[in-house]
């Protein structure tokens, strides 16, 4: 009968080997889960300051459409290019009295603008585990119109 040869530190060794293998696999996916919902938030705070940035310039020229639509756009080019964003991308609505009651007239005319933006994960593995691509991200802003239009 054959004796068997392996020792018990050997064995142990192996144990160890397989424990890390299998802890590595789940602290680096938590680790790149991380990072990728760290660079989503980011980039949200940037569609989020755009939005804020084109109803800034909106409350002042509400009937502006493609001022407000460009400045959004002009916002931040970093951590992602704003200026790919298409017109859907970049709702407008308005909430207006329909008379002219100098500067609100106690009524609220208020201009919302929202940007919406599909952060893509870069992280080849974290797409399976949440169940897609890319995260939508959206981000909203209502302010009052400080010079409402009059006819």
């Amino acid at each position: 009968m054959k004796k068997n040869t392996f020792s018990k530190e050997k064995l142990e060794r192996g144990q160890s080997l397989v424990e890390l293998a299998l802890s590595l696999t789940v602290i680096l996916l938590l680790l790149s889960g991380a990072v990728t919902f760290g660079m989503a938030y980011f980039s949200f705070l940037s569609i989020n300051d755009a939005a804020q940035e084109g109803a800034t310039y909106g409350s002042l020229k509400p009937d502006d459409q493609a001022g407000i639509r460009n400045r959004v756009r002009e916002a931040s080019n970093n951590p992602i290019d704003l200026t790919l964003l298409t017109d859907s991308q970049i709702p407008l609505s308005y909430n207006n009295s329909k008379e002219c009651q100098g500067f609100t007239g106690g009524v609220a005319n208020t201009l919302t603008v929202s940007v919406n933006y599909s952060y893509q994960v870069f992280m080849p593995f974290i797409g399976p585990v949440i169940g897609s691509n890319t995260i939508p991200l959206s981000a909203t802003t209502t302010v009052v119109i400080l010079t409402p239009q009059c006819p």
